[in-house]
């Protein structure tokens, strides 16, 4: 038995590990759950070094789907060039439609602001958008949704779809619980996509289920325009950390 083989059996046996639970000799380690463990953990630390000297902060989400001549990409494009001229940085998931909208208004404008993507890694598929100015990879989605929610000054959603019901019910949640400041703007840009959403909520969760109460419906903020998006943002407190 080679001297490495002993070391670890009498590691193993001091932290009472039965032999049945250990990985086998020829079991490469990085399939491991300890090894998964370790990789979220430097992805946390890695997204939280990349965000964390960024003060003044908007997060975008929005459909990826959204093409170039459709009227919500030209209108994100508006807003992330008027927050980059106002000294915000743009922060989007990194990839196209409204990702890429908002990213390419932040590169447009003249202002301080940064154009900024967190990306997910794919097998087979590059999705970063060429308005990206600076942006970090991740594996998980799960981490790569904490960065997104990650000390913005307010959070910005376009139409989209699942995942971005996913990401505005969390934020959304994270101001009901209190786990996050109720001076956080959260912004539906668009009445013809989100009124329908927003009467169904009051109608069906207020008013039928009460599952939720009037004042936490008042969370969100409901605007047709750039404009009236960058008014909400303007009034909101600069974040310097998250929660």
């Amino acid at each position: 038995m080679s001297q490495k083989s002993s070391v670890t059996k009498r590691r193993n046996r001091s932290l009472n590990i039965p032999a049945s639970e250990l990985p086998s000799q020829t079991e490469d380690f990085r399939t491991t759950e300890a090894w998964r463990v370790l990789r979220i953990q430097a992805e946390f630390v890695d997204g939280f070094n990349f965000l964390a000297d960024l003060q003044k902060t908007v997060t975008f989400f929005g459909s990826a789907r959204l093409k170039e001549n459709d009227p919500w990409y030209q209108e994100a494009r508006k807003l992330g060039g008027m927050l980059a001229d106002a000294g915000y940085n743009v922060v989007t998931g990194g990839g196209p439609g409204i990702m890429e909208a908002a990213n390419r208004g932040a590169c447009e404008g003249g202002g301080d602001g940064d154009s900024i993507g967190l990306n997910i890694k794919l097998p087979r598929e590059q999705r970063t958008n060429p308005f990206v100015e600076k942006s970090v990879g991740f594996h998980y989605f799960f981490v790569r949704k904490v960065m997104l929610a990650f000390s913005a000054q307010a959070y910005v959603y376009f139409p989209g779809g699942f995942g971005t019901m996913d990401e505005l019910a969390e934020i959304v949640t994270l101001i009901q619980t209190k786990k996050m400041s109720n001076r956080i703007p959260v912004i539906l840009v668009g009445r013809d996509f989100w009124q329908p959403f927003l009467d169904w909520v009051s109608k069906t969760m207020v008013g039928k289920y009460r599952t939720l109460t009037a004042k936490e419906t008042g969370i969100i903020n409901l605007v047709d325009s750039a404009e009236e998006a960058l008014k909400l943002i303007r009034k909101a407190p600069i974040r310097t950390k998250f929660g």
